[in-house]
């Protein structure tokens, strides 16, 4: 060991833990960690950002991608508080991410000093852990926690604060080896139940979805759903966790869900709930399912013991991670023949004729565009958008191969932020080089689209497709739901988005037709540099099945 700056210490306990990149905006309250960056920018890349709360989303992201925590470095105060978006979608999104916010120094807390915030209560119902480094020696074992705690168990994130004057203190510690997340395995009792549960059902449906999944756990999934011939439908916005294409898939269960699949959660006799919390958007409101006492059987399998009766008491409560749990039920023995075939082909053809669209008004045809998304991108293609009906276009038509063909795709916020899929796919095209294509709307765009300057500065290309209809759709939509024709802050007065994004260093194009899209789509992936298609997209069209009018309409009714 040698004497070392702690700020210098800490970039070598995130080297030693795998990490690469780390997204942040600079503060002055971590200069001595920033120093570390520049010591070691040949193991570590600092990703320079416009607004805490884009670095946050782009950590989450990665942490998402790679099962590991993404590392998100604020400042105190306004830039740990940007960044809280980011440590709320890690928290419902269950993705390992560990937050570090440069803190006043130990002489002036507790005197609301410049910019101080208590972090414990701010953070508190945030985070799985907040903690504060006060003892420089203690770095690694700090650290080590950090990731421990955010892969173990149910993911999610840590806060670390980083006092100034802690950071410029000289150490001789050393950073402790990499943390692996622990396994959970299921016991040969709970394995045998869930087969006599099987076995006694009819109408079985596995809903899949979560975070902690990888190819190999993936694959053992597809292996036992198909040894079983049992659908498969995944939760809300972890629509890659089965291949879309298989066919025993039965489509996502969420928002906009198809009204044929939530039939088939309620008319099901046994739900096989494998890693999802089961939380309101995959349930509708609890009503799909209806908690805390299912009608269906239920088996719940998740990471987090913690989770299991929160909210549902299952029939059968399996406390386990999601690689454990699938490669105990790639070994669950199935019968000869099993009398659900028909059921299980029904789910899949109600999945088929979702992907048939209904007609809708005006020069875009979204089911199109679609299709020609799924067309010409690459099947290792990263999908990524924020919150806002417009996503429901990508949700409903857009088929993803899977974890199982040995890559994630798709990076969406389950609950539910605008303004994550820019960073979120900035993140992406800088960690991994792989084509991303951001869906975007043009309020969620507004959010954070500021990030395309890092995404120039870091040479990262995306594709944006921004949806402009000019208002806040989904709030519009709920809106004439509940107060027809009493608009009121859901106008929205646009810039020209093809020219801003010409002046961050994308390229920028706006179309009014169908035909215009695939020469642009196709001049996008051919090009070095980003682009933002700006499709112009009728006020009528607000959902993928009704017009804004026929709301309207029907809530006059009432």
């Amino acid at each position: 060991m040698t004497q070392q700056l702690a700020g210098h210490l800490l970039v070598e306990c995130l080297i030693a833990q795998g990490t690469e990149f780390a997204f942040g905006v600079p503060g002055e309250s971590y200069l001595a960690v920033l120093d570390g960056f520049h010591a070691r920018q040949d193991r570590i890349q600092f990703v320079i950002c416009r607004q805490e709360g884009g670095a946050a989303f782009m950590a989450e992201a990665q942490g998402k991608l790679t099962g590991r925590p993404g590392i998100c470095f604020v400042t105190r105060g306004p830039g740990a508080t940007n960044a809280s978006i980011g440590v709320h979608a890690a928290f419902q999104d269950s993705t390992p991410m560990v937050l570090l916010v440069g803190d006043v120094a130990a002489g002036a807390r507790d005197r609301e000093a410049f910019q101080e915030v208590n972090y414990f209560s701010f953070f508190g119902p945030l985070a799985k852990r907040v903690e504060r480094i006060d003892d420089a020696r203690r770095i690694p074992e700090y650290v080590a926690r950090a990731f421990a705690t955010a892969m173990n168990g149910r993911p999610g994130p840590v806060v670390l604060v980083l006092p100034e004057d802690m950071l410029t203190q000289t150490v001789d510690a050393a950073p402790l080896p990499r943390v692996e997340p622990v396994q959970t395995f299921v016991g040969p009792g709970p394995l045998q139940r869930m087969r006599e549960l099987l076995l006694k059902a009819e109408r079985p449906l596995i809903i899949a979805g979560g975070s902690g999944w990888t190819p190999p756990s993936a694959q053992a999934l597809q292996r036992f759903a198909e040894r079983w011939q049992l659908p498969v439908a995944n939760a809300f916005r972890f629509q890659d966790t089965f291949d879309n294409h298989h066919a025993l898939y039965a489509g996502d269960v969420g928002l906009g869900i198809n009204p044929q699949l939530a039939a088939r959660v309620k008319g099901s006799d046994l739900i096989l709930a494998i890693g999802p919390r089961l939380g309101e958007a995959t349930t509708a409101g609890y009503a799909l399912i209806e908690a805390p006492l299912p009608k269906q059987k239920l088996v719940h399998i998740h990471a987090s013991a913690e989770e299991l009766g929160r909210v549902y008491q299952a029939d059968l409560a399996i406390n386990a991670t999601m690689n454990a749990a699938a490669l105990s039920l790639d070994g669950l023995a199935a019968p000869a023949a099993t009398p659900w075939q028909a059921w299980t082909q029904a789910c899949h053809a109600d999945y088929l004729a979702n992907l048939e669209p209904q007609p809708l008004p005006g020069d875009i045809d979204m089911p199109a565009i679609v299709g020609l998304l799924q067309q010409h991108l690459p099947p290792d293609a990263v999908l990524t958008n924020g919150a806002g009906n417009f996503a429901s276009w990508v949700h409903r038509f857009f088929r993803h191969y899977g974890l199982a063909s040995g890559l994630k795709t798709q990076l969406a916020p389950t609950l539910g932020a605008m303004g994550y899929g820019v960073p979120a796919g900035i993140a992406a095209a800088i960690t991994t080089g792989r084509v991303v294509l951001t869906m975007a709307g043009d309020g969620d765009f507004l959010m954070n689209g500021q990030e395309l300057a890092t995404a120039v500065q870091h040479g990262a290309k995306t594709i944006i497709v921004l949806l402009n209809n000019g208002m806040y759709g989904t709030i519009r939509m709920h809106q004439e739901k509940e107060y027809p024709r009493h608009v009121s802050g859901s106008q929205l007065h646009n810039p020209d988005f093809a020219a801003l994004a010409r002046a961050y260093g994308y390229f920028g194009v706006r179309i009014t037709r169908t035909a215009q899209f695939e020469a642009e789509l196709l001049a996008a992936l051919a090009r070095r540099e980003g682009t933002l298609i700006e499709v112009m997209l009728d006020p009528e069209v607000i959902t993928t099945r009704a017009t804004l009018s026929s709301i309207t309409r029907a809530s006059l009714q009432k």
